[in-house]
């Protein structure tokens, strides 16, 4: 089974173009959905989720047109949004039982059985008849999971899910996806590059409502190998550097200006080869949208 989007475009009332002819075909397993802050990630997320709908397209998830029969979707969806609501006065283990309910599950072992097994899964079963409001971001977003994996859903959503946790609540929150819809297409719908680099195994980059670069994460990095360089330099350097070469990032490492720059050759003497990562693939491909060489490199590892 998989999940087939096809020529898919929202354009809101105040004229903003939130998706431009999307089309990805998504298997089961973790699929990496990345871009920053506005590009069209949630947009896309809640027209599959059937909570709005689009301009034009199709969608199918397996045999089901998700468009056509939005009811059949939720039977077998599980999401997770970038924001949501608990009651903070109840506990995770009745609220969790109150969703299985709403999911269908009204027998009250089968009920009882699935929310155990979920609060164990997602290592909530210890803190289960604490009040949700006393959780900690990653708790609640463990909960989150929880809900989601409701019903053994075939498709399930999860939208910037890392986003404001700290080191320790994110790696546990990674651990529990990477576990999670061996047999479901999950989308992990994120700006964080390491996310998608710790998790999955396909990934499209979405930047303005456009697809720039569909790829497996790990031949993305490969194509970029022999073309990214570094340089050590002065701040009152950098701007010199940006205006002479094909600059795709900067970091401060202990004071200094570390530049990341995409070139078939050396650029000069100063720079040094780097093995790429998927941040010098995100960064490239997103330079490229508005550059030829940036351009070329992303049909490059497209093909």
């Amino acid at each position: 089974m998989d999940l087939r989007i096809q020529n898919l475009s929202k354009t809101y009332p105040n004229g903003v173009h939130a998706l431009k002819d999307v089309s990805l075909t998504i298997p089961a397993g973790m699929y990496g959905l990345l871009g920053p802050n506005g590009a069209g990630k949630s947009t896309l997320m809640r027209t599959l989720a059937t909570l709005q709908e689009p301009d034009a397209g199709t969608i199918h998830l397996g045999d089901v047109d998700v468009l056509r029969e939005p009811m059949r979707v939720r039977e077998s969806l599980g999401y997770l949004p970038q924001e949501f609501g608990v009651y903070p006065k109840e506990t995770a283990e009745r609220l969790l039982e109150h969703f299985a309910v709403l999911k269908g599950i009204t027998g009250r072992r089968a009920r009882r059985e699935t929310v155990e097994a979920l609060l164990h899964q997602t290592n909530l079963y210890e803190v289960r008849k604490e009040k949700l409001g006393g959780y900690s971001g990653g708790m609640r977003q463990r909960f989150g999971v929880a809900v989601a994996l409701l019903g053994d859903p075939r498709l399930i959503i999860v939208d910037e899910p890392t986003a404001g946790l700290d080191p320790a609540e994110r790696v546990r929150f990674l651990n529990l996806l990477s576990g999670v819809g061996e047999k479901s297409v999950v989308i992990l719908s994120t700006h964080i590059v390491e996310d998608v680099a710790d998790l999955c195994s396909r990934m499209a980059i979405i930047n303005r409502g456009e697809i720039l670069l569909e790829a497996e994460p790990l031949r993305a990095i490969d194509a970029l190998r022999g073309r990214i360089w570094r340089r050590s330099l002065p701040r009152t350097d950098l701007e010199r550097v940006e205006r002479e070469h094909a600059v795709i990032s900067t970091r401060l490492v202990a004071g200094r200006t570390v530049v990341h720059v995409y070139g078939e050759g050396q650029p000069g003497p100063e720079f040094e080869a780097v093995e790429p990562d998927l941040e010098d693939v995100y960064f490239s491909v997103m330079a490229g949208h508005h550059g030829v060489q940036g351009a070329r490199l992303g049909r490059e590892l497209a093909s």
